[in-house]
């Protein structure tokens, strides 16, 4: 959600490499694509809202008031909805250490997925306690259930990550640590996303150019590397690929 969606489209489409068309969601709300396939939306925030910008994740369900039913008697809460939006019903929400997310229940965009080569490479959860997490979640959304398509969730010893995994990818990853009560609301625990580029030095230079920044840079092997930005109306956000030879 941004203020300002031309600026928004600008941004994203120099940085990412996105092109920007509608999505059945009405005015005010557009798709980004890479090679014609959907990978994020941008809405815009009413006037007034005093809200940080920010990406939120939204995940499937198929029943967004059993959904939003479960999350309240998790002592999670449920800031809006369950309602009708386009061609679906959504809520967003929070977990109990306070990460934002959404869920949606219909068809937003055909195709629209997670870990594909055009759609987010990931999501990761910053938060407390990861093992907590994982158990709020599962219960939620049904991780680790019996049935048809559900997540796998796997621990990672060396680091105290837990994997989700879906149809043999790493769609997720929880990682504990993170202070509620960090003075800085971007440090507190919360969902942040990940997108793929093809070479992270020319994104970072197009981001700062357009008055985005870096935040961190944490190098996983020789490749990928993963850079933290933020864009020119305070969103953070992820970028994963190979480095060019600045940030080799």
């Amino acid at each position: 959600m941004a203020r300002d969606l031309g600026s928004a489209q600008e941004f994203y489409g120099t940085v990412l490499g996105w092109e920007f068309g509608s999505a059945r969601l009405g005015d005010g709300f557009s798709v980004g694509f890479s090679d014609g396939v959907p990978v994020a939306g941008i809405g815009v925030l009413p006037p007034g809202v005093t809200v940080p910008v920010a990406w939120t994740p939204y995940f499937s369900v198929d029943d967004a008031d059993v959904t939003a039913a479960r999350v309240l008697e998790r002592s999670g809460t449920v800031a809006v909805g369950p309602l009708s939006f386009g061609t679906g019903r959504a809520a967003l929400a929070s977990d109990r250490d306070g990460a934002v997310f959404g869920i949606w229940q219909g068809d937003a965009i055909p195709d629209w997925g997670m870990g594909g080569d055009a759609a987010p490479a990931w999501l990761e959860l910053r938060t407390r306690d990861a093992f907590d997490a994982a158990i709020f979640y599962g219960e939620v959304l049904e991780w680790a259930c019996g049935h048809t398509g559900c997540c796998q969730v796997a621990y990672v010893e060396e680091d105290n990550r837990i994997l989700l995994r879906h149809a043999g990818r790493t769609v997720a990853r929880l990682r504990g640590g993170t202070l509620a009560e960090a003075p800085d609301p971007h440090l507190r625990p919360r969902w942040h996303v990940h997108f793929r580029v093809p070479d992270l030095e020319t994104a970072v230079k197009a981001a700062i150019g357009l008055g985005g920044s870096t935040l961190s840079v944490t190098d996983s092997g020789p490749l990928p590397q993963e850079i933290t930005l933020r864009d020119a109306e305070g969103a953070l956000f992820g970028i994963v690929g190979p480095a060019g030879p600045g940030l080799s």
